[in-house]
């Protein structure tokens, strides 16, 4: 039975994941139709800001806390009772910093005025971010991706209804309330999420407030491995977020348009990148099951099972990213035009294809340098892939190209982040 949990453990969060991946289609498609273009542009605009941030709140805690629950050196209990007052602290510290750093961010780097009272809003989603991310890790650690994958599912359902009753009345006020609503509706879906997992919480999980003290080892314990994990997001959305800025300000240099730019940065990530994304929520299930497998196979020493893993997991994301990508790619005009009611994102989405079967290998590859306590090296990769990436857009967008800048930046650091990655899990297990 426990060699066939790790199969179970990805068939549960496979077929959960493609149950929220139609869900989540059926949300972006509404929100891009009841949406007008410039409240489109305007989202699109702040989705960076607003990755960075949402990687800020989650502390890397489902994998960190994963690590250490399905090593069983901690209860659980105890890491959630000194983990819980710790992140309500630090979220309020985030919320007060953020509202601070809102005009310098509208003004001056995005150069938008009327996105300042945007991102103070997206600063009081984040504490439900994460407290949902510390419950998610313990579900992980124990290997019970039941609950996970119904709390996606329900949250995605609850999101996608509160889009269609509440987004209309807020576009009829103006594009700025729309996409607030947009945004503040991530409260409620996170509630929804936390509740189911409370739901399926072990009868004899039970918390006094005298539990909810800081443990100083435990949370030493958890932010060895959630710091070095999520160093490497962070630097990967810094770059996101600096992506609009640079291609903003160099495209404009160049001659271009900011009505065009905005245009057409709108059309490759609400587009172009969600065709070529369907596949990462599958990976994603793959590469999320590997971390507390790899981490025990490690904890005893046993290269050959991390092995066997890290390789299962390359060979189904790639066949699931293949196949997907395939059929995609013969019918994205048809599935654009059904979807989204245009062809907008077409072209980056062709060139970007094939290069996309190379990122569907990155998911497992990094999950298994940070399952082998191998984060730093991770980060290391991710911030070269990052920095290579932004240099390649500053000279594309110079060089009077359009957005294919972007595109050919993007292939860059795959191809390098990728190839960082697999040599150094070789170097590790030889």
């Amino acid at each position: 039975m426990k060699k066939n949990l790790f199969i179970q453990s990805t068939l549960i969060l496979l077929i959960g994941s493609v149950i929220t991946r139609v869900l989540g289609f059926a949300i972006k498609i509404v929100y891009t139709r009841l949406l007008s273009s410039e409240s489109l542009n305007l989202y699109m605009l702040l989705l960076p800001t607003y990755s960075l941030f949402v990687t800020l709140a989650s502390l890397g805690l489902p994998l960190a806390v994963s690590k250490i629950v399905s090593e069983e050196s901690q209860r659980g209990i105890k890491i959630f009772t000194s983990l819980f007052p710790f992140i309500i602290i630090l979220n309020i510290l985030f919320i007060i910093v953020i509202i601070v750093l809102a005009p310098f961010i509208s003004n001056t780097l995005l150069h938008t005025p009327n996105t300042k009272i945007l991102i103070i809003a997206m600063s009081f989603v984040l504490p439900f971010i994460s407290i949902s991310s510390l419950i998610r890790g313990y579900f992980f650690g124990k290997q019970k991706m039941f609950p996970h994958t119904l709390s996606n599912i329900i949250e995605q359902i609850v999101r996608l209804v509160l889009i269609i009753l509440i987004i209309p009345p807020l576009s009829k006020i103006s594009n700025v309330i729309a996409v607030m609503g947009l945004i503040l509706l991530s409260i409620a879906s996170e509630i929804t999420s936390i509740i189911i997992f409370i739901i399926f919480l072990p009868k004899n999980f039970s918390i006094t407030k005298k539990d909810l003290k800081p443990d100083i080892a435990t949370i030493k314990d958890v932010f060895k491995i959630s710091l070095p994990s999520i160093s490497s997001r962070i630097i990967g959305n810094i770059g996101y977020f600096f992506e609009p800025i640079i291609i903003t300000n160099l495209l404009i240099f160049s001659g271009y348009t900011k009505n065009f730019i905005l245009s057409e940065y709108a059309s490759y990530n609400a587009y172009s990148l969600s065709l070529l994304l369907i596949p990462s929520f599958f990976i994603s299930a793959i590469s999320t099951a590997l971390v507390p497998e790899i981490s025990k196979y490690y904890y005893q020493k046993n290269k050959d099972m991390v092995k066997r893993r890290i390789k299962q997991g390359c060979i189904y994301s790639f066949l699931i990213g293949l196949v997907i990508n395939i059929i995609i790619f013969i019918l994205a005009k048809d599935i654009l035009h059904i979807l989204y009611d245009t062809t907008k994102g077409l072209n980056y989405f062709k060139v970007l294809s094939p290069f996309f079967l190379l990122f569907y290998l990155e998911g497992p590859l990094a999950s298994g340098l940070q399952a082998m306590n191998k984060a730093s090296t991770a980060f290391k990769i991710t911030t070269y892939g990052i920095v290579i990436k932004m240099i390649a857009l500053s000279i594309c967008s110079l060089i009077h190209i359009g957005l294919y800048g972007l595109v050919i930046s993007e292939i860059v650091n795959i191809i390098f982040v990728v190839f960082g990655n697999y040599n150094n899990i070789k170097k590790v297990l030889n």
